[in-house]
């Protein structure tokens, strides 16, 4: 309205064409108008749109960076807002402990056991660590009374460390304990409640003894409170049954450790031994195996002395005496037992028996009634009397309604066990199971027998009846094939053996890989991030042979499939990522047993890209040829290699848990491998690598695992040398252990032989050969051979020109042998004017085959002349009656024995033959005249000039 009156008031002041004029341009300027306007109310509606979009999305952005300021700006230490909380269980069923913890940084939680951190991969399906959500949980399956234990789960970054600590206690069902391995556990009104929280440390290991040596079997305790006037109520086991103080079982505890001496180890002693201690919460226990060998016999092929000898059915008159056969391997079999008795308070050992008894019982009688006697027994076969047994508890002659008496069934051995089957154990041992035999008649136990396939003699598993159906065979060599046989035993002696079981090499049992580990990247290019990591420190007993990756944004807790189908190499490049985003990153490993526990997760990577000139880090660093002062180092190159080529490597290297390191080249190498000398033995060290390009030293690597400079035991070196048989150069390797998936992996200068026809490769057993066809000087350099799924079993060897010259001179003489002659050819004038052409070799066989050729014609034995040879001397001659001048020329004889070759000439032409000649007519004329008037009668003997 004020912009119509304002109009009207100018329009006054101009004249009628100026009106007009002022008219048809505002018509024109008003549609103009109008049309901006709505172009500038359609482009209004979309800035809206897009700046309301742009508003929400930078209201995200910082709001997120309001929440990273706000979390980096106020750093909190650990804190639990859930703790864990004690559990009571029944055995064989689990138990979850969880907590909920916070902090920024997040903090890293690890379980603990006792004090001990909790590795599940060294105990698989035992444990099992989740975090999810913030929640972090232990889960330990089918709980046994030893996890009774005090848990506890630490958090820990930057700012602090905070520690949850819980009790699980499982306990026993009533009658349970009736059926346990180790018996009844003692009434607690028969000992004092402890009040002690007991937790074991270092357990006693399986054990080997010899007889009459002595072995002590310690565990290591902490004991909460420790009160020296009151130690934790313990209690030994053998094989299932108690063990009471003695000065055959020495026993104490104290000062942090539970002790049992055995002072005379005897074959008696062998069984599985176990410790209880009772706790406050319950009994903390650990048992092994103690496993005692015969002492060398008096006798050689002697038997081995009787075990378990006890007195039964004491009367005043006599007594039963019984005992356990020994075990018999190679030696001959039993015949009989003499039985001995030592009346208290003497040392004097007297036969009962005039003759060996069959059966493992005797009733001594005789006795003094009132006396107290000892027993012991001694075995007899067709070699000899084995040494005395250890000899029975005292027993005194005297009548006793209630003396126990020795029940016997059925007569005669058992039947013998049915069928053996030997299963995978450990690195070094082997489990055994059996079938009970059909016919029993009161069954002692039985004895295990093991020997290794190719070989003829059987060794004994254990030195006393084990009367369960399933041992442990301990102290194998890893890798080797065994078979096993079971027989079984009672009072009247032993069974049959069973039939063999189907032979079982020496490997771990199979389980899955541990997690890998050692995440790093190698390269990014704003979308994609290329990862290596290491193997599994354990492989499971099967060859890794997938690797499955997931990632993470790092600021969120789900994780999602890299790959779908597996992964065989330690390095991938992951796709499709964000630039500007962290990630986190982990991986599985696989085999047959199937996937195994993922990793800790990777520290955070950005995905940007690398533009900087210098190259990326190399990666994979490994070692071989580890030894008291030395080891060789290699490396693969890096991915990202800057702007320009790779010309070389730096190594630095620091002993471990120091921060100083040396570079060990001053000059940068070319290849990827560095051998490392003047190491301190014993001392563990550790290793990085620097790439270099024209435009600098780049990243260095991420840190090797630390590596300690000791020789393997057992470790040999490559061996060069020639077949005797064939001539063959080879390099040969004897590794010092292997297992079933080893391979013999061999290279020159530390880059894979792979299919040279030049070079062969053949692996018997623990031995591999490196065979070279026709070597020359390209064959000259470094050979090295490695041997997969072992503790760095390797060597190398450096092949020189002087040595393959060696060889070859060597290779050469065998595959062309030479007969050696003591003599070569030579010629001598015998009487009567003949002439012997003859040579002697060192040796002759019968088979061998000759020949003399003169002046290129080959002559035989005939008219005029006489070809032979003697073995025994080595001769082959050839004797010529009438040497005339047509015997001028060369002679030569060629020698063929077996492979063998050789020839040997002799030139008589010249002044050398004349001589010859003239000495033969001289020979001839002096033999004719001799002869006198016989050879005058006969004038046509007299030999023309």
């Amino acid at each position: 309205q004020s912009k119509s009156v304002t109009v009207t008031w100018l329009s006054c002041f101009r004249t009628a064409e100026e009106t007009e004029e002022y008219q048809r341009v505002s018509s024109n300027v008003g549609r103009g108008l109008a049309v901006i306007q709505e172009e500038l109310h359609r482009m209004r509606v979309a800035t809206k749109a897009q700046v309301d979009s742009l508003a929400i999305q930078k209201e995200v952005k910082d709001m997120m960076a309001k929440r990273v300021d706000l979390l980096e700006g106020f750093p909190k230490m650990p804190d639990f807002l859930v703790a864990l909380r004690p559990h009571t269980v029944w055995e064989k069923t689990p138990v979850k402990l969880f907590c909920t913890v916070e902090g920024n940084p997040r903090p890293i939680v690890q379980w603990y056991k006792g004090g001990v951190p909790i590795d599940p991969p060294n105990t698989p399906g035992k444990y099992k660590i989740e975090n999810k959500y913030g929640v972090h949980s232990l889960i330990i399956s089918r709980c046994v009374v030893s996890d009774t234990a005090e848990y506890s789960a630490v958090a820990t970054n930057q700012h602090g460390t905070v520690t949850s600590k819980a009790t699980v206690t499982v306990k026993r069902p009533s009658g349970a304990a009736e059926s346990c391995q180790l018996g009844l556990v003692p009434h607690l009104s028969e000992i004092h409640p402890s009040k002690l929280e007991v937790s074991l440390l270092e357990r006693f290991p399986v054990s080997f003894g010899v007889e009459g040596s002595s072995i002590r079997l310690v565990c290591t305790m902490v004991v909460v409170p420790d009160l020296p006037n009151v130690p934790p109520f313990t209690q030994w086991y053998r094989d299932d049954k108690l063990l009471k103080p003695s000065k055959l079982a020495e026993m104490s505890v104290g000062g942090g450790a539970a002790c049992l001496t055995l002072p005379h180890l005897a074959k008696d002693d062998e069984g599985l031994y176990t410790l209880r201690i009772f706790t406050k919460d319950g009994t903390a226990e650990h048992s092994a195996y103690l496993f005692v060998s015969d002492s060398p016999p008096s006798v050689a092929g002697a038997p081995g002395a009787p075990i378990s000898i006890k007195a039964f059915d004491v009367n005043s008159d006599y007594i039963l005496v019984a005992w356990k056969p020994p075990n018999t391997v190679n030696e001959a079999p039993v015949s009989g037992y003499f039985v001995d008795r030592c009346e208290a308070g003497t040392d004097t050992w007297v036969q009962c028996n005039d003759s060996p008894v069959k059966v493992c019982k005797y009733p001594v009688h005789g006795l003094s009634p009132g006396r107290s006697y000892r027993f012991r027994v001694r075995a007899v076969n067709k070699a000899g009397i084995s040494k005395p047994s250890r000899h029975s508890d005292q027993v005194t002659a005297l009548d006793a309604a209630e003396s126990q008496r020795l029940q016997g069934t059925d007569e005669g051995v058992p039947s013998a066990p049915g069928q053996v089957v030997a299963t995978r154990n450990t690195k070094s041992s082997v489990f055994v199971q059996w079938e009970s035999p059909k016919h029993q008649n009161s069954l002692m136990g039985y004895y295990i027998d093991g020997r290794a396939v190719g070989s003829k003699d059987w060794f004994a598993c254990n030195h006393k009846p084990f009367k369960h159906n399933r041992f442990v065979v301990h102290g194998l060599i890893p890798g080797e094939s065994y078979v096993f046989r079971v027989q079984a035993a009672n009072i009247f002696g032993l069974s049959e053996e069973s039939q063999e079981s189907s032979p079982i090499s020496v490997e771990p049992a199979l389980a899955t890989p541990s997690a890998p580990y050692g995440i790093t990247m190698l390269s990014s290019d704003g979308s994609t991030i290329t990862l290596a990591w290491r193997s599994p420190r354990h492989c499971g007993g099967s060859r890794v042979n997938a690797y499955y990756i997931d990632k993470r944004d790092a600021d969120t807790l789900v994780w999602k499939e890299v790959n779908l189908s597996a992964v065989t190499e330690r390095i991938c490049q992951v796709d499709n990522l964000t630039e500007g985003t962290f990630y986190e990153f982990r991986i599985q490993a696989g085999n047959l047993a199937g996937v195994g526990v993922a990793s800790a997760p990777s520290s955070p990577m950005k995905c940007e890209a690398w533009t900087f000139p210098e190259p990326g880090p190399a990666y994979d660093l490994s070692f071989r040829e580890v030894r008291g002062d030395s080891l060789v180092l290699l490396w693969k190159a890096p991915v990202y290699c800057g702007s320009s080529a790779i010309s070389g490597y730096f190594v630095d290297m620091a002993k471990q848990g120091s921060s100083e390191f040396v570079t060990l080249n001053k000059e940068a190498v070319s290849h990827r491998y560095l051998q490392v000398t003047e190491l301190q033995e014993g001392t563990s060290y550790v290793f990085r690598v620097r790439a270099v390009n024209a435009n600098g030293t780049g990243k260095p690597s991420q840190l090797s695992e630390p590596v300690c400079a000791r020789a393997v035991p057992g470790t040999k070196e490559i061996v060069a040398g020639v077949d005797e048989a064939t001539g063959d150069v080879f390099l040969s390797f004897e590794a010092s252990e292997i297992c079933e998936t080893s391979v013999f992996e061999w290279s020159k200068n530390y880059k894979a032989i792979g299919d040279c026809p030049r070079l062969a490769v053949s692996t018997k057993g623990r031995t591999s050969r490196l065979t070279l066809t026709n070597p020359d000087k390209d064959d000259l350099g470094r050979y090295s051979v490695v041997v997969t799924d072992t503790d760095g079993v390797s060597s190398s060897h450096t092949l020189t020109e002087d040595a393959l010259n060696t060889m070859l001179e060597l290779s050469y003489a065998i595959r062309n042998p030479v007969v050696p002659l003591k003599h070569g050819l030579n010629y001598e004038i015998l009487e009567k004017g003949h002439v012997r052409f003859w040579l002697q070799a060192v040796k002759l066989s019968p088979s061998v085959s000759y020949r003399f050729i003169v002046n290129d014609k080959e002559i035989s034995s005939g008219e005029g002349q006489k070809i032979s040879h003697d073995v025994a001397t080595g001769i082959i001659q050839m004797t010529v009656d009438h040497f005339t001048r047509a015997n001028e020329g060369t002679y030569t004889v060629q020698i063929h024995d077996g492979k063998a070759k050789t020839q040997s000439s002799l030139v008589l032409v010249g002044d050398v033959f004349k001589a010859a000649l003239k000495e033969a007519e001289f020979q001839r004329k002096e033999h004719i005249r001799k002869q006198g008037s016989k050879v005058l009668s006969n004038p046509q003997h007299v030999p023309l000039s």
